[in-house]
C-alpha cells in the first residue's frame, strides 16, 4: 500500500561493432568521429548547482540513516536478538549508500553539509529514543524515515528527468552518461529504502504507542533535515 504511493521505473543498453584492422591504420573510423562532433551541451549554472544539492543532501539523509541504525542496534540487540539480523541488514545497505555518496561528493567537489556533525547527534538521537521506548517504536521511526526518503528520492528522480534531456551538438537529444548512472544508483537505493519501509510495517511498526505522533513527529523533522542539508 505505501510502496505503490512511492515507485518508478527504468532501462538502457549499448552495440559494439568490429572494423578491419586495415581500416583502422588507414584512417579513424566514421563512429569515432561520430562520438567527437556528437557532444553534449555543458551544463548551466542552475543545473551544476541542482547537482551538487542532490549530491549534498543524498550524502546528509544516508549519513543520518547510518547512524539511526546504530542507535537502533545499540539499543534492541540485547533485549530483542531476533531484531539483530534485520536491523543488520538494513543497516549495512545504509553504509554502502553512504560510501557510495561519499564517493560521489568527492568526484564531483561538493562540499559536504556545514552541519555535518548536527546530522550525527540527531540521527543518534532518532534511532537511540524511540528504540528505548519499544521495538515498535523504533519501527515506526523507520517507517517514517523510509517513507520521506522514498519521495524524496522520487522527487529527485522527476527532476532529472525532466531537467537533463539534452540536446547534443548532432542535433539529438539524450540524457549524458554521468546523469544515467547517477539515476540508477537513485532507483535502486530508493527500492532498498521502501525495502526497510516494509521490513518496518511487518514488524508492528502500527503497534507504537503514540504511533500517529511518533511518526508524523519524525516525518516533519526529516523534511526539516533534508530543506537543510540542501542549503547549508
Amino acid at each position: 500500500m505505501y510502496r505503490r504511493s512511492i515507485v518508478s521505473k527504468v532501462t538502457q543498453k549499448k552495440p559494439l561493432s568490429k572494423l578491419s584492422p586495415l581500416r583502422a591504420k588507414s584512417s579513424p573510423t566514421t563512429e569515432n568521429t561520430n562520438e567527437q562532433t556528437a557532444k553534449f551541451e555543458q551544463f548551466s549554472s542552475a543545473q551544476k548547482a541542482y547537482l551538487d544539492r542532490v549530491v549534498r543532501v543524498d550524502q546528509a539523509g544516508e549519513l543520518g540513516a547510518d547512524y539511526i541504525y546504530r542507535g537502533q542496534i545499540y539499543v534492541l540487540s540485547h533485549k530483542h536478538p531476533h531484531l539483530r539480523p534485520i536491523l543488520d541488514h538494513m543497516w549495512k545497505q545504509e553504509v554502502h549508500h553512504r560510501s557510495t555518496f561519499n564517493n560521489l561528493q568527492l568526484k564531483h567537489r561538493t562540499r559536504p553539509s556545514l552541519i555535518t556533525p548536527l546530522w550525527k547527534l540527531g540521527a543518534t538521537a532518532m534511532g537511540v529514543v524511540p528504540a528505548m521506548l519499544s521495538p515498535e517504536a523504533a519501527m515506526a521511526c523507520t517507517e517514517a524515515v523510509e517513507t520521506v526518503i522514498g519521495n524524496h528520492y522520487n522527487e529527485q528522480l522527476r527532476c532529472l528527468a525532466n531537467q537533463f534531456n539534452m540536446e547534443k551538438t548532432d542535433g539529438t537529444k539524450d540524457e549524458p552518461e554521468e546523469i544515467k548512472k547517477l539515476t540508477d544508483t537513485i532507483k535502486e537505493f530508493r527500492d532498498q529504502e521502501l525495502e526497510h519501509l516494509d521490513t518496518a510495517i511487518k514488524n508492528d511498526s502500527h503497534m507504537a504507542v503514540p504511533y500517529k505522533l511518533l511518526t508524523e513527529g519524525i516525518k516533519s523533522i526529516c523534511k526539516v533535515a533534508i530543506w537543510t542539508a540542501e542549503r547549508v
